[in-house]
């Protein structure tokens, strides 16, 4: 594949950059599976989407998966202009505006920290509740095993990525084959055992409570896909990053998919309504009804597993775009600092895990468990829709030179992902009004937050917020 013009600026891989070359298309595929982790999703969110959505969950996850399939198409095709670290941060400020693609890759960077509180509690209370289900209600006590396996996985990241592959095949293809097993236990459970009979009403709009419930299950389900696009945060550490990196966050959707709506019908089936919204893990609610005991408490450690691999991989999406951001200076210098021999932005590891660690203390203070993790879902979910949907646009601008040279072309690099932009943004303005002050103050408070260091490094004359953007100038030749 050829462009027509060169990055504004190019990646820098090497001795005095991130390890090239490291990852191949299966790594890729992995890391964006592990990135949306379907088990810990499935564990965590269930009772946040039932309690808005009832039965219409697999609806939900349908009708986003749909459009956030237009967004991975769209990281698909802007990973064939430039291999870039800082991804949406990057293609945004190239071809929209700099001061979107700041706002872009701050978006991921708030909504990652704000995943380490979400995504360490889970993992302390899974962990616990293997042993002990009273000490996995203990708030102190979860956050302690909690911050242990966040500081596990910082110490790997900082190990580096070849390291970080290999703990993430084991990790994931235990979780996933897991998952396999219990989906067809639920399904030849749920032939005689089923609560509630199977409907393809689910799928459907009628038990949405009108526009307003319909956006409040997308803003969720966007969280569920959401993390896929670790892949392409990866793609200057990938061989042939211009094929492979975007090609697993594709391929990754697609299974991350299939697992939720086989575990989201099987909740239905298999578990009442009041049962799935009051539970802070529904897989290990399902797990004991098709298998009591402690065959049922295997998907417990899937979902352990599953929520440790997903810190590990947001850590590095999150170290990625700071590591970026450092390099064409919109964020302070020490970020960028390479670890030598290991070559991982280290100091920017160790950054992102002092202001976690903070938060998931200072969330004690908040309230329970499960209202801790329904407000971080809902405030992730604004800051998804606003990178996401910001990625939709760009690739439409960036390609439209060929959008109409062929049927393919128009579909899978313009309608799909402005339909899913479209969609991101339209579950932004519908949920902003609708939820707490929590949310909002994380959510939209977060990326307001975003503005300080952004009018300070272009009032430095950062080259960044210099460059001209490159509207209708890239267009790519395909293969």
């Amino acid at each position: 594949m050829t462009t027509s013009t060169e990055p504004a600026s190019p990646a820098v891989v090497g001795s005095e950059g991130l390890r090239a070359n490291v990852l191949g298309l299966f790594d890729s595929i992995v890391m964006a599976v592990a990135g949306s982790a379907p088990a810990y999703t499935i564990a965590a969110s269930t009772a946040a989407l039932v309690g808005v959505v009832g039965l219409a969950g697999p609806a939900a996850l349908l009708w986003c998966g749909i459009p956030m399939l237009g967004i991975a198409l769209a990281f698909n095709y802007l990973n064939k202009v430039e291999a870039n670290a800082g991804a949406t941060y990057a293609w945004v400020g190239r071809v929209l505006h700099p001061g979107l693609g700041f706002i872009a890759g701050w978006a991921l960077v708030v909504s990652a920290t704000i995943f380490m509180v979400a995504g360490s509690l889970p993992a302390g209370q899974v962990t616990l509740g293997l042993f002990s289900a009273s000490a996995s209600n203990n708030t102190g006590l979860v956050t302690l095993v909690g911050s242990v396996w966040f500081l596990v996985m910082v110490a790997l990241v900082i190990a580096g990525v070849r390291v970080t592959a290999r703990a993430q095949w084991i990790m994931s293809g235990v979780e996933i084959a897991i998952l396999v097993l219990f989906a067809i236990l639920a399904i030849v459970h749920s032939v005689s055992h089923s609560v509630t009979t199977f409907s393809w009403s689910w799928f459907g709009f009628s038990h949405f409570n009108g526009l307003a419930g319909f956006a409040g299950g997308g803003l969720i389900a966007a969280f569920y896909y959401w993390g896929w696009d670790v892949s392409s945060n990866l793609n200057e550490e990938t061989k042939d990053s211009k094929r492979s990196a975007g090609l697993g966050g594709v391929v990754g959707v697609f299974i991350v998919f299939a697992l939720y709506e086989t575990f989201t019908v099987a909740s239905n089936l298999v578990l009442t309504a009041k049962t799935a919204e009051g539970s802070g893990n529904v897989l290990a609610n399902l797990g004991q009804a098709v298998w009591s005991g402690n065959g049922g408490k295997l998907l417990v450690i899937a979902v352990m597993l599953s929520t440790i691999a997903t810190l590990e991989t947001t850590l590095i999406q999150v170290t990625r775009t700071l590591f970026a951001m450092s390099r064409e200076k919109t964020l302070p210098a020490f970020l960028g600092k390479i670890l030598p021999g290991r070559q991982t932005p280290w100091l920017a590891t160790i950054a992102v895990a002092v202001v976690s660690l903070g938060l998931f203390i200072g969330s004690n203070y908040i309230g329970s468990v499960g209202k801790i993790l329904t407000d971080a879902i809902d405030a992730i979910g604004i800051q998804i829709c606003v990178y996401y949907g910001l990625a939709g646009v760009t690739v439409v601008i960036a390609f439209r030179k060929i959008l109409f040279a062929s049927p393919k072309n128009f579909v899978l690099m313009g309608l799909w992902p402005l339909l899913g932009a479209v969609f991101m943004f339209w579950i932004l303005y519908e949920a902003i009004p609708n939820n707490g002050a929590v949310v909002d103050w994380f959510g939209v408070g977060g990326l307001a937050v975003g503005l300080i260091p952004l009018v300070i490094y272009w009032a430095k004359g950062s080259a960044y917020f210099k460059q001209k953007p490159t509207l209708g100038r890239v267009a790519p030749e395909l293969d």
